[in-house]
């Protein structure tokens, strides 16, 4: 496996600031979060995130929560819950019993937004939407609101009512008393609560009102005795509103909060609505389809957690924006792989091989190694005949310049682990395709390793036998978009996409001890690349593999 690197970033130089002597939070136990809002799959940007909060934890022996941020109540599904744990676990990370909803708070974030009405710091608002962006002011002009100086006993009689239901969508919303002046506009008298008669997946029907993220969030975080919460520069803006709702109600904890960029990858997009998009216009074959960059898409296109973690912990932790090549993101999955996936032989395009001089109805067993990276993993036997599959393209019937592999009369080549072979002519159809190489072995040549002695221009094949195989399908993966930036702004994502994204390979030989297996399991196929059972498809009557990454690694990391 490949090692995991640990990396000292900004936020943990703060963290061990304010847990050391005369820090905030001086001995305390670090404890952070994750707060997933369950309307869709995880991709790799929240995994970032996410590794950040465990790995932070877990870092400083401390506890991290995991918390679905329901409070929206038109966006929520139980699918997605589900799906987001199971992220979780198979990166990991857990979170013990300490798994919350922030839906679970709203009887809490009620109390306090009625504790800011009576502190004289909010007040029942009836500008509508419209108004209120009409209202909203720029640098040189001041917000306005005619209501904010409304009896704090109205405001109150007001609020209580919009519980109960007695008002229509939009009619009020309540606002933080803040500053309409200030020149970060999240603090000029923001919405703190809003009317929608929704119904809400775990609520049912019990609230008709919601509060705002910006609200609820730091509660959330303050009643759970969060010490950092770390979130995307997104929220960097956001953080005096975090800092004025911790500092004006009787929250028992004040959790600080710390800003860090958010991950971007090129040939791909990471937002959850064009995500949806895809999988909703069948693009894709759902959220788990293997170009896709969301957690499932990547586990079932077989990247293994190890590089997931590497990758994050590799790209660092920064204060500004940036963007990383996807092919960074290979580079990390085929260090691992190339540490732990066994090696075995498969023929993508096959070809007919007969060795015209070897026995008819014989066949003997040779010894391939599972993998050269671990040799306590050990070797095991392949079964070898008169009659075997080669790639189509290790034969040519009029040579290329430097080609080293078969053609009539050409150098000796290596079979992998068994004999010297010599071509000697080949069979064409009636169109003068060709359907079978011929060639001719040396008895005395078994073993086909270097280590003989025996010197050949010739390369080397894989192979396998056409009496002990098995047919498969396979499926090969590149960019799911041509374009570098699909998600650039004026852009339409979707005429960025690659029609190439997807090759399946029908009629495809690999070994026979491929039969039975099943995901989540990685092969190295010799010379062609890092392949997996698919996790949803593939079964011992049809065997279906994706080729999670190629052999060739074009990404030079910075030494």
């Amino acid at each position: 496996m490949a090692e995991i690197v640990e990396s000292k970033n900004f936020i943990h130089s703060f963290i061990e600031e304010d847990i050391g002597p005369g820090g905030q939070y001086e001995g305390a136990t670090v404890h952070t979060r994750f707060p997933p809002e369950p309307n869709g799959y995880l991709h790799i940007g929240h995994c970032k995130a996410l590794i950040i909060d465990f790995g932070t934890a877990e870092k400083f022996g401390g506890i991290c929560n995991l918390r679905m941020d329901d409070t929206n109540p038109t966006k929520e599904d139980v699918e997605f819950v589900e799906a987001i744990k199971e992220d979780i676990h198979w990166l990991g990370f857990d979170w013990g019993d300490r798994f919350y909803y922030g839906s679970d708070y709203f009887e809490k974030d009620y109390e306090y937004a009625v504790e800011l009405i009576k502190k004289g710091l909010a007040y029942v608002c009836e500008l509508t939407p419209e108004e209120a962006k009409e209202y909203r002011g720029d640098l040189n002009t001041p917000a306005k609101s005619p209501w904010r100086d409304r009896p704090i006993e109205e405001s109150l009689d007001l609020f209580a009512r919009m519980r109960a239901g007695e008002f229509e969508d939009n009619k009020y919303t309540l606002r933080a008393k803040i500053d309409l002046a200030s020149g970060n506009f999240n603090m000029r008298d923001p919405v703190i609560y809003r009317i929608r008669h929704m119904h809400h997946h775990r609520q049912g029907d019990k609230w008709c009102i919601y509060p705002m993220y910006d609200f609820a969030h730091p509660i959330q975080d303050a009643l759970e005795g969060i010490t950092h919460s770390l979130c995307s520069l997104e929220f960097e803006n956001h953080r005096p509103l975090y800092n004025w709702v911790v500092e004006n109600v009787s929250v028992p904890h004040r959790p600080r909060q710390i800003e860090f960029a958010r991950l971007g990858i090129d040939h791909t997009v990471l937002s959850k609505r064009k995500l949806r998009a895809l999988v909703e216009n069948e693009y894709v074959s759902g959220w788990d389809d293997p170009r896709m960059p969301t957690l499932c898409g990547l586990r079932r296109r077989g990247y293994t957690p190890a590089a997931i973690r590497n990758f994050c912990d590799r790209v660092g932790v920064a204060k500004s924006p940036n963007t990383i090549e996807y092919g960074f993101l290979e580079h990390c999955l085929r260090e691992d792989l190339n540490e732990v996936a066994q090696r075995v032989m498969a023929v993508l395009q096959p070809i007919k091989l007969t060795i015209t001089n070897y026995p008819e109805g014989q066949t003997e067993k040779v010894v391939v190694e599972n993998n050269p990276n671990r040799p306590e993993d050990g070797t095991r036997e392949v079964t070898f005949s008169r009659n075997l599959w080669i790639e189509a393209d290790d034969f040519l019937a009029e040579p290329i310049p430097k080609y080293k592999r078969l053609f009539p009369n050409g150098p000796e080549c290596r079979l992998k682990g068994a004999y010297l072979i010599q071509c000697t002519g080949c069979v064409t159809d009636e169109n003068g395709n060709v359907v079978e190489v011929l060639a001719t072995y040396d008895p005395e040549s078994r073993g086909g390793d270097p280590a003989d002695g025996r010197k050949v221009k010739g390369a080397t094949i894989h192979w396998v036998d056409a009496n002990n195989c098995c047919d498969a399908e396979v499926r090969q993966y590149s960019n799911l978009f041509d374009d570098p930036d699909p998600d650039a702004a004026g852009k339409d994502f979707l005429s960025c996409l690659n029609p190439n994204s997807l090759e399946v390979l029908t009629g495809c030989k690999v070994e026979k001890s491929l039969e039975n297996v099943k995901a989540p399991a990685s092969y190295q196929f010799m010379r062609l690349g890092y392949f997996c059972p698919d996790s949803k498809d593939s079964a011992p009557e049809h065997l279906v593999f994706n080729r999670s990454v190629s052999l060739k690694d074009s990404f030079k990391p910075n030494k």
